[in-house]
């Protein structure tokens, strides 16, 4: 037996994260209150694989209280059976993220890829072979 399908463009249940939006200037000891509402967001908010946006636009200078908040945020996170997702990391602070040591998926994040095909590196005369 076998169903025509139904008419049209198939119904589809659009899932937003919740965010969480960050703003700074932050103190080394200001982690309760964002990990304490990231909470609340975990278990109020379930659906799309329990993923938070964090909006860390306003967190203004990188430094080691934003990755200490970070840490801790995706910890809070992982704890409760989820992540959280980047939104809008300024280039100083996703250099401080990785030189620590920590990934993080952003939104917009562009995939890093192989060079297209075709393209060869120019040599200099003189140089010696490999």
């Amino acid at each position: 037996m076998s169903y025509a399908p139904p008419p049209g463009l198939p119904v589809v249940d659009a899932m937003t994260p919740p965010v969480l939006v960050l703003s700074g200037p932050l103190l080394q000891d200001e982690v309760s209150g964002p990990c304490d509402a990231l909470r609340a967001l975990m278990d109020s908010g379930g659906g799309s694989g329990r993923v938070v946006v964090c909006d860390v636009a306003g967190l203004g200078p990188a430094g080691l209280a934003a990755v200490n908040l970070l840490a801790r945020l995706q910890l809070t996170a992982r704890r409760a059976g989820g992540r959280i997702r980047l939104r809008d990391p300024s280039p100083a602070l996703c250099a401080l993220l990785d030189l620590v040591g920590l990934r993080f998926e952003t939104e917009g994040q562009v995939e890093q890829r192989e060079p297209p095909l075709g393209v060869e590196e120019a040599v200099e005369p003189g140089d010696p072979a490999v």
